[in-house]
């Protein structure tokens, strides 16, 4: 994509979120401040929703930090070097998730979604994210699920 920050009028604006889409990260998007949107350089604001019983793929955001607030539902996320630690977000609770940290959220409910704001230092969003496909192996969202309510 073209760098449009150049060729954008940097001012003050009024953003609606763009439509969803999936990102690399296995989760639905709505970008709404970016690059691509309004020209920023070092922030990208946006809703994430992660459907029903949906887990997203293990990843992380390199050289870039993420701020979170659940806005509505409830997650749980495996993070650390090997995914090897546990927490539980719900509405209400804000969340951060330090650069280069990998990380892989779900979704705790079959029936509702769960919906976050999200801040992160990478104007660009999708382009810092690194997919780590080999600390999924061997990890059930099911198990997941069941470890997260205990």
């Amino acid at each position: 994509m073209a760098d449009i920050s150049r060729d954008m009028n940097l001012t003050c604006r009024v953003v609606r979120a763009q439509p969803e889409f999936f990102g690399k990260q296995g989760h639905l998007c709505a970008p709404a401040i970016s690059a691509e949107t309004v020209g920023a350089r070092k922030i990208h604001l946006q809703i994430v929703r992660i459907p029903p019983g949906v887990v997203a793929k293990a990843h992380k955001h390199e050289a870039h930090e993420t701020a979170l607030h659940i806005i509505s539902g409830e997650s749980g996320m495996w993070y650390g070097d090997n995914l090897e630690q546990h927490f539980v977000a719900r509405a209400g609770d804000f969340l951060y998730i330090p650069a280069d940290m990998p990380h892989q959220p779900y979704n705790l409910s079959d029936v509702v979604s769960c919906v976050a704001l999200i801040a992160r230092t990478d104007p660009n969003d999708q382009e810092s994210i690194v997919l780590l496909p080999e600390l999924e192996r061997g990890r059930d969202p099911v198990q997941r699920r069941t470890l997260a309510m205990r």
